[in-house]
């Protein structure tokens, strides 16, 4: 009986897919307009997205006038992403993600204090210019006289330096731009 029930479900899966496949040859087609219909065609017709007119702008695209340009396709502030690549010039590069918003370098010991050493890291949180948008946080290390280096504490200020500088350096830039646009 279990036999004969098992071989009953595989028949009708087997009609059940050889209907299906059959239906897939029939081909319905439908009128676009009716006679002397002259409104526009279903796929002629400018719909709306789910999300309004413009859907959700994830990444750029198009900008309506008047809005701050900050970058083609960058994910942050194009004037603070360049202000901090120019900052920090001076320090190797690690990685930087121009979509995050994290540049990150590698350790670096100034010429005239060898034994200490320092790392950055530069998150840009906004995609606007402003104050609060730039986060840097500073990493010192020192060598004991083993040779080894050790974690040593930073001066809170020259994270806070560091960002202003980054901070006034993107409004150079963008008034750069702003100057070259109106000529």
């Amino acid at each position: 009986m279990k036999r004969f029930s098992s071989r009953l479900v595989s028949l009708a899966l087997l009609s059940g897919l050889v209907g299906l496949a059959a239906c897939s040859q029939m081909q319905t087609t439908y009128p676009d307009k009716r006679p002397g219909d002259t409104s526009p065609t279903w796929g002629d017709q400018k719909r709306d997205g789910v999300f309004g007119p413009n859907g959700i702008n994830l990444i750029g695209g198009d900008k309506k006038k008047g809005e701050d340009q900050n970058g083609g396709g960058l994910g942050v502030n194009a004037y603070l992403w360049r202000a901090s690549l120019d900052t920090i010039s001076f320090m190797p590069l690690a990685s930087a993600d121009p979509f995050g918003g994290v540049i990150l370098t590698e350790w670096y010991a100034a010429p005239d204090t060898p034994k200490d050493r320092f790392k950055l890291t530069v998150l840009i949180k906004d995609r606007t210019l402003r104050s609060d948008g730039i986060a840097v946080s500073v990493f010192r290390q020192s060598q004991n006289a083993a040779g080894t280096w050790v974690d040593s504490p930073v001066d809170p200020r020259t994270a806070i330096d560091l960002e202003n500088a980054i901070l006034t350096r993107a409004r150079e830039m963008r008034s750069t731009d702003a100057a070259a646009v109106k000529k």
